[in-house]
This record gives structure tokens, C-alpha cells and sequence, in this order.
């Protein structure tokens, strides 16, 4: 806590100096801010459209918006700010002539407040970008000075002038002074006509587009001017603009693709109409139906004729094996009527039949009559005959069996021959039918798109919309005057903190006792403060003299020398007040060698002389009287003094003016060194430490003289006035020769 007060003690001291320098500031800052030309902003708020979601997220406005593409904020922010976009504003405000009421201090932008209106032909790019100056008669004329130094005086309102760059009329704004009265026509003015480059240059400097959040399609749009009617109007004829824009953007875009798939369609339709009539011509000429429903059709005849065919092929088969049956059993015919089985048309089951009787028949007679027996040998050609007919059926049965089978063969082989060819038809008719089915599907799309592209043509409508419209500001934005006023009070603080700072380290004073401590080894004796009176002068140095005491600085009857750098350091008073408070106790010589102490003799002729003065023998030691003292003699006779008095207490010689000085340190028991905290340097603290050394000085102390002592600026000021005055008058009377 104690090192930071120390550390603030310079900034305590000149606080009158940093409130003088923040008064300062604030004077220099309310100059400025009334010298300043104030910016207003406007700020108005643009919410894009969303692509993906219509308002209110139904498919009609999706459809209508077709062709607006996902909004990038940042592309968004780039159209807003580009050169094609600007110019196309700027085409419909009245930007391009800036005129100025020119007053003493500044000139100020009147936009629609002036009370005169410019209208102006320039033939030459060198004409734009100057300033015109314009003065405003009493008697109802203009004086106008040109950029190119033409001067023409009472020029009439509304009369054309011409200057070698072009023409320029005058004319009074009567809308606006009848509406304002007050309005001052008479007076200086400024009217510059700015070409599109540095109009464009002015706008982009001053328009700030930023995304209010970039998760939010809203864009703030902000706009300064020195005129505040002019930034609200810029601001909402851009976003008028832009959204115009976007509209006419999204109708020619529509009308070119429709006029594109118009085009298109006409082209593709005449493409699917010769496709469809190369099919037919295909068809027609391979006699082509439906291949597909024709191919099923004869695979489905092919599939019958040959089931047809295997049922006559197992049948023949059947009756072969019945004939290769019967031939070896004519014999045994009585064994063959169970195989007829498998002969089972009508006509054949009967013969069967019948054969099985005759047998049944010829079985009876054979248990009456022998196999020779007519009724037998009857029965007998009976059963051949019956055989004979049934082998004549199944060969007749055979041969038809088998011309069918052949049928059959020879329509299965027709049948087949109409799948020659079939891969070949599928692949081109394949192929026909996918070029019909892209021309087709190409068709159908851009009529599709035909139709929602005349629908985009007819609305002519768009999402972006401006949520907040920008308004005059009735405040400006800059300078901000509270703003400005801190800052210029505080660096003014800053500036008078480092300037304290620098004259601190520069002065580089002892200050303080943690000062001295620090750049020094010698020890500390004790400290004086400011002393006002005389009875804080008695109680500091009776205190000051038991501290010497106590710290074993100074022997009885032993020699104490009180040095200083200066007279101002206060060792003439250390060293008087010192004995006096050592004269209360015991006999005290005081030995004035820097004669700063006369005053103390009772006369001042033929020194030394020797006086008591309130309890303290005093003795001036002129520089005859020991110029030719050695070190030794030096000591002699201080020694001769010591019989006498119990401390001896010298006020030396001003250090380092004189050998004399060194000398009496030398001999001296204890030395005091006066340091000042507001007049002693800290190069003299090393001086000191090397003389110490140099010269074997023992027993060193130093005496902080006036510790704590901060007077203020003022009265220092007012002090170096006063000690100022009589030298510049002294100075003034040797110039006048008095």
C-alpha cells in the first residue's frame, strides 16, 4: 500500500495540471464537435425470398417463383452493392450536384433545404468534380466563380451561363420559400457537379450492407450523409430498386425460356412426328400388327401341334407294339385277347369282345366234342376272321396314325418358320420405339416447362420485401459527441499522466526515503519534513537528536560535519538547529565554515569569532583562517576545541566547490549529507557513494531534507514567476540602458 502511494504521489502533486489539461480537452473537443460536419445514417431492413419456402408455403407461389434460385446471403449482399445496380439508383435520384451553404467556420450540404436549384450542361470530363462558387445579391443576382477562374458578376436568376466547359442556370427554389419564409436566400454557396466514378466511389464509402444473423435472410441496409433527408432517400430507392430489378430480372428470364421452349417444342414435334411415321412404315411393310401378341400366338399353335403330335406318336407307338404283338400269338389266338386291352376304340373293344366269347364258346364245345369237330373247326374260323379283321384295323390304324404324325411334323415346321427374323424386328422396332419415347418424354417436359414458364411470365411479383423502411435520422451518427468528449478527456488525461511521468524520470529527484535507499547503500540518519514554525522545528530536531543517539551515529566528544550540494539542500539550518538541540544537554560548539551562519555573531569583523548565541558557542571558520590547514593541523585544532566542548558540529563548505570541504569530511567523526527530496539529484547519490570510497570517508549518513513534501503546481508556478520577474526586469532596464 505504501509503494503505491509513493508511486502515485507525482500524479497527486500534478493533479492541478491533469484537470487543467482535461479542461483543455473538453474546450478542444466541444471546438471540434462544433466545427465538424455531422453524418446522419439511415438504415432500412431487405428480407430475401426463400425459394423453398413460398408464402405461405404453398406450391402456387413455388410455381410462380420457379426460377428464383436459393438466396446466398453474401451474393445477395454483392448485387446490392454492384456498380450495374448503384447506377441504375443513382439514374433516378438527384445526386449527381452536391450544393453547400458556406459559412464562416464550414460548409454544410443543403440538398432539398437550398433555397436556389442548379441546373448545368457540362461539355468536358475536366468540368466535373470542381467546385462553383456562388454568391447570392441582394439586389437578386449571382456572382459565380468558375473552376476555371471565369468570374461573372450579376448574373439573373434562371438566365443560362456559359463558361468554357459547359452552361450553368440559377434558379430560385419557390416551393420551398414559400413553405419556409425564414429560409436565408442571401449568402455564400458551393455547388459541385460530381462525374458517376467518384459519385459511385462516395456511395460505396458510405453504404454498409451486413446479414442481420447468418442463419436469417435479412439483410440492414445503411446509408451516411452529411443531409439526413438524403441518406433515407438513397436507402429506400435501393431497395426499391433491387426488388424492381429482381422482378424484371425473373420476367426477361422467363420470357426468354419461353420463347427458347417454344422453339424447342416446335423442333422436337416435328421429330416425333417422323418417328411415329417411320413405325408405320415399318410396320406396314413387315406386316407388323402386334409382334409381341403375334409372337404369343404362334408359340401357343406350335406348343398345341406338338402336344397333338405327342399324343399321335404314343399312340402309334401303342399299336406298333400291339402289331409286333399279335403276329408271334396267331397261333396261341386264345392267349391274345387279354393284350386287346390296350386297344380301346369302340370297333375294336366289340371285336375283343366277341373273340372272347367265340373262345368261351369253343371251350364249352371242347369238353363234348374233339378240336376237330365242325361246330369246333366253325368257332375256330370264326376267331380268325374276327383276328384277320383286327389286325387289317390296326394297320389301317397304323398308316393314319402315322400320316397324321407327319401332318403334324410338317405343320409344326411351317409354324416355326415365322420366328425367322423376330430378333431382328424386335431391335428395330426397339430402337424406333425408344427414339419415339425420347422425343416424346422431350415433349411432354418442355411443354411442362412451357407452361410454368408463361406462369412465371405473367407474375410479376417477388418475396423480397422490405421489412423496415429507412427514415430521416434526427440524430447524427458522428462525431458522437459523448464519445468524442470522453475521449478527448481522456487522452488529455493520458497526455498530462505521461507528461508527469516523463518530467519525473527526467528531473530523476531523490523524492523519498525508498528512493535514496534504493540507489544507495549510505544509511539513512533521519528525515526532516516541511517545517512551518518554530516549534515544529524545536520538536523535530530534540526527536532527530535521540534517534542519533539511539542509532549510535554520533560519539561523545566527537566532530559531526553537515554537507550539503547546495544552500538550498538546508544545511546551514541542519547544522544550527542540530546544535541547539544538542546544546540543551551538553556544550555544543557550532563551526560555521561555509560563513552561512554570520548573522549569529555579535559582529562580523576579524574572523573568526567566536560568540554564544541561545546556548550554542559559535564559530566562523573563514577561509584565511584555515588556507593553510593540512589534515593533520586540521585535527589539531579541532582537537584543541574538544577540551572544551563535548560536540563539535561543523556546517561545511558547499560540496564539491572546495578541497577545504573533503578535508573537514575527512577529519569529521560522523558526516551528515543534506539531501533534498525536491532539489537533489539521483546522480549526486553516486557521486557521493564514489567520493565515500575515493576518499575513505567513515561513518556517512544521509539526511532527507523536507521528506514528504509534494507542493502543488500552482504554488511552484507562482514561485518561479516571482523569482522570474526580477530578472526579466533586470534584463529589460539593461536593454533600455538604464
Amino acid at each position: 500500500m505504501e509503494e503505491n502511494l509513493r508511486i502515485l504521489k507525482p500524479y497527486w502533486r500534478g493533479l492541478p495540471l491533469i484537470i487543467l489539461a482535461m479542461i483543455v480537452g473538453l474546450s478542444v473537443a466541444r471546438k471540434y464537435l462544433g466545427y465538424v460536419v455531422p453524418m446522419y445514417e439511415s438504415t432500412a431492413k431487405l428480407k430475401l425470398a426463400d425459394a423453398n419456402e413460398g408464402i405461405p408455403s404453398s406450391n402456387l407461389f413455388k410455381d410462380l417463383d420457379v426460377f428464383a434460385t436459393a438466396n446466398k446471403i453474401r451474393a445477395e449482399i454483392e448485387v446490392l452493392k454492384s456498380t450495374a445496380l448503384l447506377n441504375n439508383v443513382l439514374d433516378s435520384l438527384d445526386f449527381d450536384c452536391e450544393i453547400y451553404r458556406v459559412g464562416n467556420v464550414r460548409k454544410t450540404e443543403v440538398y432539398h433545404d437550398s433555397p436556389i436549384r442548379i441546373e448545368f450542361e457540362l461539355n468536358a470530363e475536366v468540368g466535373y468534380d470542381k467546385p462553383f462558387q456562388v454568391s447570392v445579391n441582394a439586389d437578386s443576382t449571382c456572382l459565380i466563380i468558375f473552376p476555371d477562374g471565369t468570374i461573372k458578376d450579376r448574373v439573373p436568376f434562371n438566365t443560362p451561363t456559359s463558361f468554357r466547359y459547359g452552361q450553368v442556370t440559377i434558379s430560385l427554389n419557390h416551393a420551398l420559400i414559400k413553405s419556409r419564409p425564414d429560409i436565408p436566400l442571401i449568402g455564400k454557396y458551393e455547388f459541385v457537379c460530381l462525374s458517376r466514378s467518384v459519385l459511385l466511389g462516395k456511395i460505396a464509402r458510405y453504404l454498409d450492407i451486413v446479414a442481420v444473423d447468418k442463419d436469417v435472410a435479412v439483410l440492414q441496409i445503411s446509408f451516411r450523409s452529411p443531409s439526413a433527408e438524403k441518406a433515407a432517400i438513397f436507402v429506400n430507392q435501393l431497395t426499391h430498386n433491387y426488388v424492381h430489378d429482381y422482378i424484371q430480372t425473373k420476367h426477361k428470364a422467363a420470357r426468354i425460356t419461353v420463347d427458347f421452349l417454344t422453339d424447342r417444342i416446335k423442333t422436337i414435334s416435328e421429330k416425333l412426328a417422323d418417328s411415329e411415321n417411320e413405325i408405320t412404315r415399318y410396320r406396314e411393310n413387315k406386316n407388323i400388327i402386334n409382334l409381341r401378341q403375334e409372337t404369343e400366338t404362334d408359340l401357343r399353335k406350335i406348343s398345341e401341334l406338338k402336344i397333338q403330335q405327342t399324343n399321335v406318336r404314343m399312340t402309334l407307338e401303342a399299336i406298333e407294339e400291339l402289331d409286333r404283338y399279335m403276329v408271334p400269338g396267331l397261333k396261341n389266338y386264345e392267349e391274345l385277347a387279354p393284350n386287346f386291352e390296350a386297344f380301346n376304340d369302340l370297333l375294336s373293344t366289340e371285336i375283343v369282345k366277341k373273340i372272347q366269347q367265340l373262345q368261351s364258346e369253343r371251350r364249352d364245345l371242347l369238353l363234348t366234342y374233339t378240336p376237330e369237330d365242325e361246330r369246333v373247326q366253325i368257332i375256330d374260323l370264326k376267331i380268325k376272321d374276327l383276328i384277320a379283321y383286327l389286325r387289317e384295323s390296326i394297320a389301317n390304324t397304323k398308316n393314319n396314325l402315322r400320316t397324321k404324325f407327319e401332318r403334324l411334323s410338317n405343320d409344326i415346321v411351317e409354324a416355326e418358320k415365322s420366328f425367322v427374323g423376330i430378333p431382328e424386328k424386335e431391335k428395330i422396332l426397339t430402337i424406333l420405339n425408344r427414339e419415339f419415347e425420347i422425343y416424346q418424354g422431350s415433349y411432354n417436359f418442355l411443354n411442362e416447362k412451357k407452361i410454368e414458364a408463361e406462369i412465371a411470365q405473367a407474375a410479376k411479383i417477388a418475396f423480397h420485401r422490405t421489412i423496415t423502411p429507412a427514415v430521416p435520422s434526427k440524430k447524427p451518427v458522428s462525431p458522437n459527441h459523448t464519445i468524442v468528449t470522453i475521449v478527448a478527456a481522456l487522452l488529455a488525461m493520458f497526455g498530462a499522466l505521461a507528461f508527469i511521468f516523463v518530467v519525473h524520470e527526467v528531473k530523476a529527484k531523490v523524492n523519498d526515503k525508498h528512493t535514496l535507499e534504493k540507489n544507495s547503500a549510505i544509511p539513512l540518519a533521519f528525515s526532516t519534513p516541511f517545517l512551518k514554525n518554530e516549534s515544529t522545528i524545536g520538536t523535530h530536531f530534540s526527536n532527530a537528536v535521540i534517534q542519533v543517539d539511539l542509532k549510535g551515529i554520533f560519539p561523545t566528544n566527537g566532530v559531526l560535519v553537515v554537507t550539503s550540494e547546495k544552500n538550498e539542500a538546508g544545511n546551514s539550518f541542519h547544522a544550527f538547529n542540530l546544535a541547539r538541540a544538542f546544546g540543551v544537554q551538553v556544550p555544543v560548539l557550532l563551526v560555521d565554515a561555509n560563513l552561512d551562519l554570520t548573522h549569529l555573531a555579535s559582529h562580523t569583523s576579524g574572523l573568526p569569532v567566536k560568540t554564544n548565541y541561545h546556548g550554542v558557542s559559535y564559530l566562523a571558520l573563514n577561509q584565511d583562517s584555515n588556507r593553510n590547514f593540512s589534515r593533520q593541523a586540521m585535527h589539531e585544532y579541532l582537537q584543541a576545541w574538544r577540551k572544551e566542548y563535548a560536540i563539535i558540529i561543523i556546517n561545511n563548505k558547499i560540496f564539491p566547490d572546495e578541497a577545504k570541504g573533503l578535508l573537514l569530511m575527512h577529519v569529521a567523526d560522523t558526516n551528515l549529507f543534506l539531501v533534498d527530496s525536491r532539489r537533489t539529484s539521483l546522480k549526486l547519490i553516486h557521486k557521493i557513494e564514489v567520493l565515500k570510497h575515493e576518499y575513505k570517508i567513515t561513518n556517512m549518513w544521509f539526511v532527507l531534507n523536507r521528506a514528504g513534501y509534494n507542493p502543488s503546481l500552482i504554488k511552484e508556478g507562482l514561485h518561479v514567476i516571482l523569482k522570474t520577474i526580477p530578472y526579466v526586469k533586470r534584463r529589460f532596464l539593461q536593454g533600455h540602458g538604464k
